[in-house]
This record gives C-alpha cells, structure tokens and sequence, in this order.
C-alpha cells in the first residue's frame, strides 16, 4: 500500500461540492449546536465545516492542528466497520479524530466543547 505525501492529500475536492453543500445545509440539530460553539475562532482555533479530506467528508476541521471533529447518530451504529477505516485513513495522514455521539452532544455539551480544546493544545 503506498502511503500519499501531503502534497497528494485532495481537499475539497471540486466533485464533492454539492455533496458537502447538502451536508451543511441538511446539518443535524447536534451538528449545529457544535457549529455554533466552533465557528468565528470562537475557541481560538479555525475550524471548516463539512470539509473535504482524501475523499471523505469531516464535519468540522481544524487545519492548523490537523484535528477532525465527527458528531455521530444512530446511523452509525450500522457502519463501524467503515468508520474505523475512514478513523485509520485520516489518522494516517496524520489526522487527529475525535468522536461523539448524539448523545453526549446534547447531555453534556461542555464536556464535549472542553474535549475538543484539549485536543487543539
């Protein structure tokens, strides 16, 4: 398997576009909450919503600490298999992804917000 050098990392592939624009615009209630605690540099860092990395699409993306947030729902459950490779392909490009449920998103936001920053240091 050969291993691609940042230079050959697609983001944002232009035939991805509209897909990445329905995922911002078909956002779940989770995924806006976070997004509102996310945007404007409001924690100190930049993030990208529904952003575009080696084919896969990341619901939030700090690039400068190369950080990516997923909100997962019952859906899920169902593809683990496939998230854990789409996990091990991002963590290979050096990629950090933090992941959380629904459900702690909206039990314990806080938590979840203090998680991230903790990851961004």
């Amino acid at each position: 398997q050969l291993q691609k050098t940042m230079s050959e990392i697609i983001y944002n592939h232009p035939k991805r576009k509209s897909v990445r624009r329905k995922l911002r615009k078909t956002s779940t209630t989770e995924e806006t909450v976070i997004w509102k605690r996310l945007r404007n540099n409001s924690i100190g860092f930049k993030f990208r919503r529904q952003y575009g990395v080696s084919g896969y699409i990341v619901d939030f993306y700090c690039p400068e600490r190369r950080l990516g947030v997923e909100i997962d729902g019952a859906q899920h459950l169902a593809n683990k298999e496939y998230d854990n490779l789409r996990t091990k392909t991002l963590n290979d490009l050096d990629i950090t992804v933090l992941r959380f449920w629904n459900s702690e998103v909206k039990d314990d936001l806080e938590k979840v917000i203090e998680k991230i920053k903790s990851a961004l240091l």
